[in-house]
């Protein structure tokens, strides 16, 4: 913007093509790297799905074992107002995984 008093109109023009030109390069990188489907998300994926599979196992173990019909996540379900910590088996989940406490 600065060198524009000097361009003429042609060169004004060019030089604005080839900013909005980087500007669609640099929206198009981003959407490569950190869209819906690009490598940041793929790669989550493939490092948190094998994570995901043994919580829901050890989960599903500790469900088996004591008959229950369900198992809720207190972090992420904000309808439970509270839990009595009887009820909770995050440290069976925990041993079943190798982490015991």
């Amino acid at each position: 913007m600065a060198d524009k008093v000097f361009l003429t109109a042609e060169q004004a023009k060019k030089r604005e093509e080839e900013v909005v030109a980087k500007e669609k390069e640099a929206t198009e990188l981003r959407y490569k790297y950190f869209g819906p489907e690009g490598e940041l998300y793929k790669k989550q994926q493939t490092l948190l799905k094998p994570v995901q599979d043994d919580v829901y196992n050890a989960v599903k173990k500790v469900a088996e074992e004591r008959g229950y019909q369900a198992i809720f996540d207190r972090a992420s379900a904000s309808d439970i107002i509270y839990a009595s910590p009887r009820i909770d088996v995050s440290n069976e989940v925990l041993a079943k995984l190798g982490y015991s406490k």
